[in-house]
């Protein structure tokens, strides 16, 4: 049994979660949100809905299992409220203490609105760093995929003036490590070869863009070569990311958010799945914003939605060993 939350509910996360209740592709999901709202969007919609209080087992497939949380403010598709910024958090609060306490096998979370959330006076940068702080696990990594291709990131939502005093031996260490682990025992991979790029246009170019790499990367790298961890880099991100080197490796380790993201999404936008590593439960995420224009209008995709249930489910099962 997997946790969903359908995230901000003026976007389009509800209209995600009611259209693959409708389509019965939410089995074995409890999605954690407000009733009366997903009843209102499936009839936007134009959607019928059947909800069941979780943990019926006698639901069909069409129907969605709710575990319901309290909604402050009537919701109106495409216009954000501050006033539900808290029923947001509130909903992630109650899906990981559920993994937390084996309730559930994983998350799966719709998108969020941080500036909204940051507008009712909630210092919120983003799912990554919240759950963590949930989970009580001191160094997330945020990776995303599509397909064969995984890139995670050194930093995550930070301003770009930021990453540079960000990126220490200290942290790079415990991102490789977290990230090298977690390809080994819940993706499976019995050898990970990562990439790593540099932080500075060409690497830095031995030091004349930059000493990061010299002072802080390839130190860093060496040092975990050691302890039988495959590292090649740092290398320069814009020719990294060619088949000639992706073709060797199993994830791609990038500085910092839009070094990586970009690249990914190009590939994958539509179907690439955000995965918060690190943390003590599985958590898998669309890989795409709450769309405030598209809600309500019935004119969105699921793929993405869809790709990350299946992850975390994959997840999940390799990680009970079935």
């Amino acid at each position: 049994m997997l946790a969903l939350t359908p995230g901000e509910p003026a976007g389009i996360g509800p209209d995600l979660t009611v259209m693959l209740a409708a389509a019965g592709k939410l089995d074995h999901i409890a999605v954690i949100a407000n009733p009366e709202m997903l009843l209102a969007r499936a009839k936007t919609l134009g959607l019928e809905l059947e909800l069941t209080e979780f943990p019926n087992r006698g639901s069909t497939a069409q129907s969605l299992s709710i575990v319901p949380v309290a909604l402050p403010n009537q919701v109106v598709a495409g216009e954000l409220d501050a006033g539900n910024a808290r029923y947001v958090l509130n909903t992630l609060d109650r899906a990981t203490q559920g993994c937390l306490n084996g309730e559930y096998s994983g998350l799966v979370t719709g998108p969020v609105h941080k500036g909204i959330i940051n507008d009712a006076g909630i210092p919120f940068s983003g799912h990554t760093e919240y759950l963590a702080n949930l989970c009580e696990d001191p160094r997330p990594v945020m990776m995303l995929t599509a397909g064969s291709l995984r890139v995670a990131l050194a930093t995550t939502h930070l301003p770009l003036k930021d990453v540079p005093t960000a990126i220490t031996e200290s942290s790079l260490e415990e991102v490789i490590t977290i990230l090298h682990d977690d390809l080994l025992q819940r993706f499976g991979i019995v050898k990970p070869t990562i990439l790593v790029c540099g932080l500075n246009p060409h690497a830095g170019e031995n030091g004349y863009l930059g000493m990061e790499e010299i002072e802080i990367i390839t130190p860093t790298l060496h040092r975990l070569r050691r302890e039988r961890i495959d590292l090649i880099g740092p290398l320069p991100a814009d020719t990294l990311f060619t088949p000639r080197h992706l073709e060797q490796a199993d994830a791609v380790l990038a500085m910092y958010h839009d070094q990586g993201l970009p690249v990914l999404k190009h590939v994958g936008f539509g179907h690439a799945i955000n995965v918060t590593l690190g943390l003590k439960i599985i958590r898998t995420s669309v890989d795409h914003g709450t769309a405030l224009d598209l809600a309500g209008g019935g004119e969105v995709e699921t793929g993405s939605m869809i790709a990350a249930i299946q992850l975390a489910r994959q997840l999940a099962m390799h990680k009970t060993g079935s």
